[in-house]
């Protein structure tokens, strides 16, 4: 099937055969056959690289209205979103934060880009807009079975079938176990296939070889490896060289920040720039750099120009020799200097951990797993089977590599045999709903009541009896789990009985009432703390806060007194407090208890305070001049763990602002820490 025979507008045609698509792959001919361009629901289930965007750009232009693309990471939204706005004639806009609105200026759009979390904060804030959708986009929708973000993505996407029950789904997956349940919930045709434009083979090594599951071997001595690293490292290496040798790029995915950068500055030693610079000397049609040597020498100036800090110099050292190492410590900026050299072909290979494989398009010739297992505070478990599968995913780029090779490094053949059964012939896990989890019901309870949607305990059940968890389950018993829900509500000062939150809440249009213990609505607490859209703990915890600062002096109310209360939240991002300097965020928590809203001896989880302590301090060194190159020695972190903390302080000062007007305390000082951030 050509391009040139589907419902496309002409320059929507010439728009796809400039850029290189003509003929369809054979997914996307099912997904054509299935209905995709005619308004059916659609679930495909295909291996990555195998033209699930273009899928979802047929079903986006040939709607009959506006369209939603519903994406899990920023990094991958913004990836999207410049590929939609590309498209001729098309308006494309993106929005991945501002919890606290309803992005009405989204409405005008041909197609919206956005997280799951930014679609339902929109919906509790009233966007109308979604109320207009034609077509919904989810993409990697198997992350329904996420303990964290799965909930909101079913609830979410139950709330948009709901409100536009004629609206067009099509759901992206990667290959999972049961992919007819995730159709049956949508009511949608399954596309499922393991066609890939290039050739995958999967493999592990082990006693200087590697065993694939086509039958052939390969030949990886480390002979004479490099006594002060590990035999899995000198494995890595040899398997990354010869990668880049063959005039290819590699993929090494490790179990942390630490180990990326380990690896990424033994690699340095390999001079891999120069390797593929003799490479493509060799005869490599597919390079599009001149010189790789070159090249990574401007990637390394471009990362040296994007931050100082002492992160950013290490990183742009190993890019100046074809390296580069990739994880959530790095700025956003260098995360995307990164991605954009390697789709370049200006680095020869990235050190990673494993977020890197969750959406974001970097395909090598050679993916090489060398961790299987992570840690998780508790000890070490083995990663899940799906989310390898989306590593080795990553090897091969059409229209680039004649094949691709994933290789799990084993430390010896019993491990190899115990990899191979894991993870080479295993087929990924089942998509099962968490929406049973307690805290998400709370939050999804109170969101569906603030909004309107339900009135009563039986309305609630009503409105999640939509979701995949209902879909998947004989009898979803969820009528003792949301009392439970409801009632720590009722006692959080968020939800009472209908007609009983008086001036202090009430959303006064709550319908469904009637039914399993009376009518229930939203306080004006409740509602304010579902349109911040952070959760009702986080919302207790913030009125704990400004209960304690209505008792204290106005002279120690200060900004750091802001910064505690919004950093001991459940919404805050942790920050690793290290041994070393434990003692000394002991001594500032003395030294400012003044100013603090949690004594020491009142903190339930001391450890845990004594980390948001430090964010705290953190942050309001931050507002007061600090730079990122002074706070990222002085205390640890990060560059990116610096970004993500701003950011997210920024937005739960102010949800505790707007709570603060709510409960009648003036904190003034939520204001200006927001304002100085």
């Amino acid at each position: 099937m050509r391009v040139a025979d589907l419902p496309l507008a002409p320059e929507h045609v010439d728009h796809f055969e400039r850029e290189g698509i003509e003929e369809l792959y054979p997914p996307q001919v099912a997904a054509v056959e299935a209905g995709v361009c005619d308004g059916d629901n659609v679930v495909a289930a295909v291996p990555t690289a195998s033209g699930k965007t273009f899928v979802a750009e047929l079903a986006l232009l040939t709607a009959d209205g506006p369209g939603l693309y519903v994406c899990p990471l920023r990094a991958l939204a913004r990836e999207k979103y410049e590929e939609f706005d590309a498209l001729p004639g098309v308006e494309a806009g993106i929005s991945t934060g501002d919890y606290d609105s309803a992005a009405s200026d989204l409405a005008d759009n041909d197609v919206i880009v956005a997280t799951s979390e930014k679609v339902d904060s929109a919906i509790r804030n009233g966007a109308g807009w979604v109320d207009d959708l034609a077509c919904v986009v989810v993409d990697e929708v198997h992350l329904l079975g996420s303990p964290g973000r799965g909930p909101t993505l079913e609830v979410t996407l139950s709330t948009l079938r709901r409100r536009t029950p004629e609206v067009q789904v099509v759901a992206l997956s990667a290959t999972v176990d049961n992919p007819e349940d995730i159709a049956a919930w949508l009511d949608a045709a399954l596309v499922e296939s393991t066609w890939r434009p290039v050739d995958l083979r999967v493999g592990v090594h082990a006693d200087d070889g590697v065993r694939f599951d086509d039958g052939t071997e390969l030949s990886v001595p480390v002979d004479g490896a490099d006594p002060a690293t590990d035999a899995d490292t000198e494995a890595t290496v040899e398997l990354v060289r010869g990668a880049v040798e063959d005039g290819g790029q590699a993929l090494a995915f490790v179990s942390s920040r630490r180990e990326a950068e380990a690896l990424a500055d033994r690699l340095t030693e390999e001079r891999l720039a120069a390797v593929a610079a003799r490479a493509d000397r060799g005869g490599d049609p597919g390079g599009t750099a001149a010189d790789p040597a070159m090249a990574a020498a401007e990637v390394a100036e471009e990362l040296r120009e994007a931050d100082g800090t002492e992160t950013g110099e290490r990183l742009a050292g190993a890019a100046a020799w074809g390296v580069a190492f990739h994880h959530a410590g790095l700025s956003s900026d260098h995360r995307a200097l990164v991605e954009r050299a390697f789709r370049e072909r200006r680095l020869a290979v990235i050190c990673a951990t494993p977020t890197l494989a969750a959406g974001v398009n970097v395909p090598a010739r050679r993916v090489v797993v060398r961790d299987q297992r992570r840690y998780t505070g508790e000890g070490t478990e083995w990663l899940p089977v799906l989310e390898v599968h989306q590593m080795c995913g990553r090897a091969g780029r059409p229209h680039l590599d004649p094949y691709g090779e994933a290789v799990l490094v084993a430390d010896d053949g019993e491990e190899r045999e115990v990899l191979w059964d894991r993870y080479v012939t295993a087929d990924p896990e089942r998509v099962e709903s968490k929406l049973r989890d307690p805290a998400a019901l709370r939050t999804h309870t109170l969101a569906l009541v603030a909004t309107g949607v339900a009135g009563s305990q039986a309305a609630v059940l009503d409105a999640l009896s939509g979701t995949f968890y209902a879909s998947r389950t004989a009898n979803p018993d969820l009528g003792g789990v949301v009392g439970d829900a409801i009632a720590s509500l009722i006692d959080d000062g968020m939800l009472a009985a209908a007609g009983a939150a008086g001036d202090s809440g009430g959303n006064g249009g709550a319908g469904g009432n009637g039914g399993n213990g009376g009518g229930i609505e939203a306080t004006d607490l409740g509602a304010q703390v579902s349109r911040q859209y952070v959760t009702p703990e986080t919302g207790v915890r913030i009125v704990e806060g400004l209960e304690t600062v209505a008792g204290m002096d106005d002279g120690d109310v200060t900004e750091l007194t802001a910064f505690e209360i919004v950093c001991d939240t459940p919404d805050m991002v942790d920050t690793y407090l290290g041994n070393a300097e434990r003692a000394e965020i002991y001594q500032f928590a003395r030294d400012r208890s003044a100013e603090l809203t949690t004594g020491m001896a009142e903190a339930g989880d001391f450890e845990a305070w004594l980390e948001s302590v430090k964010t705290a301090r953190i942050l309001a060194e931050w507002v007061d001049g600090a730079s990122v190159e002074e706070l990222v020695e002085a205390y640890r972190i990060g560059p990116g763990d610096l970004e993500s903390r701003i950011e997210r302080a920024e937005w739960l000062l102010g949800a505790a602002d707007a709570i603060a007007d709510v409960v009648g305390v003036d904190v003034p000082a939520f204001a200006s820490a927001r304002a100085r951030l």
